[in-house]
């Protein structure tokens, strides 16, 4: 079965850092191109960052030079290092297929508040 597990959320004051992982089994992630999507409350699902199999990566204009995305090979995971981190990217957090994506997981939660 090929599943998507998200962590790494949680409740960060402005100009903070988290880094969050996803765990993919039942597939290779280097593969595929994966993305991070990023829901708030009431809005749509917006792609945030995307990294496809080489290695070429794209960041959603609001995020460019804050956060990175990158696949960690031996552990199979995407990941999505998050800097500077405002108010505004408070949301629930999840990774899937760009192409052919995989039912949603959870995600994790995301809080940028003081």
């Amino acid at each position: 079965q090929v599943q998507l597990v998200e962590s790494g959320g949680g409740l960060v004051q402005p100009g903070g850092s988290l880094r969050l992982s996803c765990a993919a089994s039942g597939m290779i992630v280097r593969y595929y191109a994966m993305g991070w999507y990023r829901q708030a409350p009431g809005q749509e699902r917006e792609l945030v960052a995307r990294i496809t199999p080489g290695g070429s990566t794209y960041y959603t204009d609001s995020v460019k030079g804050r956060f990175t995305i990158s696949i960690d090979n031996p552990k199979n995971t995407v990941n999505l290092q998050m800097n500077s981190l405002k108010p505004e990217d408070t949301a629930v957090y999840a990774c899937n297929r760009v192409l052919a994506p995989l039912t949603w997981g959870q995600g994790t939660q995301v809080t940028v508040s003081s």
